[in-house]
């Protein structure tokens, strides 16, 4: 795809691939069959709020949204979890994962 907007740019290949990729003009019609979009009037009221109280809204009253990244991950998680599957369903548990090979051989400087 980019190598087809390089070309509709007129700008050179921004590397090897892009100047080996196949351009994509084939797909791209000078005049689109699309019928016209129809927008469907909103189907919830948005300004209703959930005033239940419990311990997990209590919980989240508790958590700094004012910087990034301040709220705790996991109680955050758990919070979302029960407000969207519900109160008595468990929350997985969360998975941290690095993906790194160790090489055995130390690189010389």
């Amino acid at each position: 795809m980019l190598r087809t907007i390089e070309l509709i740019l007129g700008l050179p290949p921004m590397s090897q691939y892009d100047a080996s990729a196949t351009p994509m003009w084939r797909c791209f019609k000078m005049k689109t069959g699309h019928k016209p979009f129809t927008a469907r009037s909103c189907q919830v009221n948005l300004n209703d709020r959930n005033t239940r109280v419990n311990k997990w809204s209590k919980l989240s009253e508790t958590f700094n949204f004012a910087i990034e990244d301040r709220a705790p991950d996991t109680e955050f998680n758990q919070v979302i979890w029960k407000a969207v599957k519900g109160l008595d369903s468990d929350c997985p548990a969360p998975v941290h994962a690095a993906f790194f090979s160790a090489s055995e051989e130390e690189e010389e400087d």
